[in-house]
C-alpha cells in the first residue's frame, strides 16, 4: 500500500463501487478500493444480462431514468464492444389491445434512445412471432412487438472495471474487509482494513470516503452514525437457467407486465437461457442469497404460460438470486414500485454513501457520487472522463464467439497458455463452454484466488450449469493450485468450499 493518503477509498467492489473507482482514478485521483469479497461477488454477478432502458419504467412515468439509461446504455456499448451486444426481444399479445398498446411505447422508447438506439421496433404477426422464437405459446397469439436492448456479462464487466481502474492507477483489491472508519478532526479520514484471507489489519488514510457497499452499505454507515441515513430498501431478484432448447434462437422474451405486476424475462445468454426475475422484499443482507420454492415456482409457473415447452425442476440447470439495494423511503409496500435511479447522500461526518443505480447507469453514478466526494474530500475539481473511456480489452470484433469474445484482446494471452500448455486446452467439463486454460489465466491475470471465483466470476459455470461446474471443480482446483504455488490439500480445501457453495444453485 502506499504510504502518502489517498485522494479517494471507495468501499464495495460490486458495480457502484468499481465504477466509482473508475471515475475517480481516470480524474486522476490516488484511489484505492476494497472489496470483502471478490469484485462483483453479489448482486453485480447475479442480475438479468441486460443493458437496458428500462421499459417498465415509461409505464411508471420516469421519463428521464429511462432517457439517462439509454444514453448510458450507448456509451457502454461503444466503450466495451467485447462485452455488449445487440439483442432482439420479443413482446408477445395475447389480448386485442396489447400489441398496439406495447406497439406504441416501444415507438417512444425508440424516440427516447433518438440516434443512440440499437435498432427500431416492429410490429410483428403471429407468424413472424413465432418464426423469430420458435417454441412461443401460439393459443391465443395475436403478434406482437420486436425491439432492442443490450446484453452483457455482468461479472466479466465487473472485472473489466477493475483493470481498467488499474490500469490508470487505481489500487484495487479483493478479500480486503473494512472493519472500522478512521476520525481525524470530527470527518471521516480513513478506514481500518483487515485482509480476510490472512487476518493482518491496517489502516488506510484518504480526503474521502466512498461507502458502495451495496446491500452491506446500512453497515458501514452505522459505523458513522448509527441510524442516520436515507434506508436501502432490499429486493430478493431470482432467476433459473435452463437449455437453450426451451428458447432457441437468438431473441429474448419479454413479458412486461404478469398477473401480479411483474416483469418476465426468458433471455438466451452463453448457449443457456436465463429465466427472471422475481421481485422480493428482504429485511437484511445475506452473503450468498438463494431463490426461494416460492420464487422458483412462480418462475416455472409464469414461464409455463408462454412458452410451449413446459419446464420441470429437473430442467434447471442453474438457480440463483441476488439483492438490488434499492434507494427508496421505505415506506412503498412493493419493492417493484421503487425506482431504480440512485441517491448519493453526505453524512455529518463526510461518509459518502451512494444508494440505488444499476448497471446499465454504473458510469453515470459513480460520476455523481465522485462529483460529490471530491467537493467533500477538498480536491480539484475535476471533471468526468469516462464518457468516452475505452474500457480494458476493447475490441469491435463483435464475431467473435465463446469463450474468447468477453477477453476481448486478452483473448492471445490465452490462446499462448494453451500453445504452451495444450493439456490446458481441453474443456472444464462437456456441458460446459469453459475451458481449463481459462482458469490459469484467472489465476494467472485476473486476481482469483478462490475456485467460486473462477467457477462463478472469471467463467460463469456455476451460473449456467451448477451440477457441471461440481464436477469440473477438481480440475480446476487443480489448474489454480499450480498457479499459485498452492498444495493439494489446499484444492482439496477449496473443492469442499465450493461445494458447499455450489449446492445451493441446484434446486432440490
Amino acid at each position: 500500500m502506499r504510504l502518502r493518503p489517498w485522494h479517494v477509498i471507495v468501499v464495495g467492489g460490486g458495480c457502484t463501487g468499481l465504477a466509482t473507482a473508475l471515475d475517480a482514478a481516470a480524474r486522476g485521483y490516488r484511489t484505492l478500493l476494497v472489496e470483502q469479497g471478490d469484485f462483483a461477488g453479489g448482486t453485480s454477478s447475479r442480475s438479468t444480462k441486460l443493458v437496458h432502458g428500462g421499459v417498465r419504467y415509461l409505464r411508471q412515468g420516469q421519463v428521464q431514468l429511462v432517457r439517462s439509461a439509454l444514453r448510458e446504455r450507448r456509451r457502454l456499448w461503444r466503450n466495451a464492444p467485447h462485452l455488449v451486444d445487440n439483442l432482439p426481444l420479443i413482446v408477445p399479445a395475447y389480448r386485442w389491445w396489447e400489441r398496439p398498446w406495447y406497439g406504441l411505447g416501444l415507438k417512444v422508447y425508440d424516440a427516447l434512445a433518438g440516434r443512440r438506439g440499437l435498432g427500431r421496433s416492429r410490429i410483428l404477426g403471429k407468424r413472424a412471432c413465432r418464426g423469430l422464437v420458435s417454441t412461443l405459446d401460439g393459443q391465443g397469439l395475436r403478434g406482437g412487438v420486436l425491439y432492442h436492448d443490450g446484453q452483457f456479462d455482468d461479472a466479466r464487466l465487473g472485472w473489466t472495471l477493475a483493470r481498467t481502474a488499474a490500469n490508470i492507477g487505481a489500487v484495487t483489491v479483493n478479500y480486503v474487509e473494512a472493519v472500522d472508519l478512521i476520525e481525524a478532526r470530527g470527518m471521516v479520514k480513513g478506514v481500518k482494513l483487515r485482509d480476510v484471507t490472512g487476518g493482518r489489519e491496517w489502516v488506510a488514510f484518504g480526503a474521502v470516503v466512498v461507502n458502495a457497499a451495496g446491500p452491506f452499505a446500512d453497515s458501514l454507515r452505522r459505523m458513522d452514525e448509527p441510524g442516520e441515513g436515507p434506508p436501502v430498501v432490499l429486493s430478493r431478484g431470482a432467476h433459473i437457467v435452463v437449455s437453450s432448447a426451451f428458447l432457441p434462437g437468438d431473441s429474448a422474451v419479454l413479458v412486461p407486465s404478469t398477473d401480479d405486476g411483474r416483469v418476465l424475462f426468458a433471455i438466451p445468454w452463453h448457449g443457456h437461457v436465463v429465466i427472471g426475475t422475481t421481485d422480493v422484499r428482504v429485511e437484511s443482507p445475506e452473503r450468498d442469497p438463494a431463490p426461494s420454492e416460492e420464487e422458483i415456482d412462480y418462475l416455472i409457473d409464469h414461464a409455463g404460460r408462454y412458452l410451449t415447452r413446459p419446464i420441470g425442476r429437473s430442467d434447471i440447470l442453474s438457480a440463483w438470486a441476488g439483492l438490488r439495494a434499492l434507494a427508496g423511503t421505505g415506506s412503498q409496500d412493493t419493492t417493484a414500485a421503487i425506482s431504480r435511479d440512485h441517491s448519493v447522500s453526505v453524512s455529518r461526518r463526510g461518509l459518502v454513501t451512494v444508494a440505488g443505480g444499476k448497471w446499465t447507469t454504473c458510469r453515470k453514478v459513480a460520476q455523481d457520487t465522485v462529483d460529490i466526494a471530491a467537493d467533500v474530500g477538498g480536491l480539484s475539481p475535476t471533471p468526468s472522463v469516462t464518457a468516452t473511456l475505452r474500457l480494458h480489452g476493447f475490441s469491435r470484433r463483435r464475431e467473435v464467439l465463446d469463450p474468447w469474445r468477453v477477453y476481448g484482446t486478452d483473448a492471445a494471452g490465452i490462446r499462448e497458455i494453451e500453445a504452451h500448455s495444450p493439456q490446458l486446452a481441453r474443456l472444464m467439463h462437456p456441458s460446459l463452454p469453459y475451458r481449463l486454460s481459462q482458469a490459469a489465466w484467472a489465476a494467472r491475470s485476473e486476481m482469483a484466488v478462490r475456485l467460486e471465483d473462477v467457477l462463478a466470476r472469471r467463467t460463469r459455470a456455476l451460473f449456467l450449469n451448477a451440477r457441471a461446474a461440481l464436477a469440473a471443480a477438481p480440475d480446476v482446483a487443480a489448474v489454480m493450485a499450480a498457479e499459485l504455488g498452492r498444495s493439494d490439500d489446499w484444492a482439496d480445501e477449496e473443492v469442499r468450499s465450493f461445494t458447499t457453495i455450489a449446492k445451493r444453485y441446484v434446486p432440490s
